[in-house]
């Protein structure tokens, strides 16, 4: 595997940001729900339109983990008023690290995560926040392994299941 390269996005990649989200949304998820609400959740929350205006928002960053040329994830996160709930001036939100399941195993979800912990640290923010499915085991335990606890739940609309989140954070200002 040639070695991981984080590389801020913009409107210029908004096709393969939206092959990339498809792709790993249906990798990770598609154990455990059905292939309709699949398809309404990505007709929705995927569309042209949509990952357009994330890229256009000033409060919103996305990061591509590249593997030669290759996209091997993404990082999508959120400061201020473009988090998806809390929007706290102190806070960051990881909205999204997504990994292809090709590149799963070779730590390119740790090397996203770092990437934002240190956004987060260099914007000041006191704390990093984020929701993760209840039934995402492999991820809560990811970011319990990084740091995270517990703080909340919400519910998660997948098509037109309703589904929990795990809501956790990481507090940075004792992470020096």
């Amino acid at each position: 595997m040639e070695a991981i390269k984080i590389k801020k996005i913009g409107l210029a990649q908004m096709e393969q940001l939206q092959i990339v989200s498809r792709q790993t949304f249906l990798e990770t998820f598609t154990e455990g729900n059905t292939e309709e609400n699949l398809q309404l959740y990505l007709e929705e929350g995927f569309t042209a339109n949509k990952l357009t205006s994330e890229l256009a928002d000033p409060g919103s960053e996305f990061y591509f983990a590249m593997s030669g040329n290759k996209v091997a994830g993404y990082l999508k996160i959120n400061a201020g008023q473009a988090q998806t709930e809390i929007r706290d001036r102190d806070a960051l939100e990881i909205e999204r690290i997504y990994i292809l399941k090709a590149f799963q195993g070779q730590k390119v979800g740790q090397i996203l995560f770092d990437t934002a912990i240190n956004i987060a640290k260099q914007a000041g923010a006191g704390y990093v926040w984020l929701g993760v499915w209840e039934a995402n085991l492999r991820a809560i335990n990811f970011y319990k392994k990084n740091g995270f606890v517990q703080f909340d739940k919400h519910v998660f609309k997948l098509g037109t299941d309703e589904q929990t989140d795990i809501m956790m954070k990481k507090t940075l200002v004792d992470d020096v």
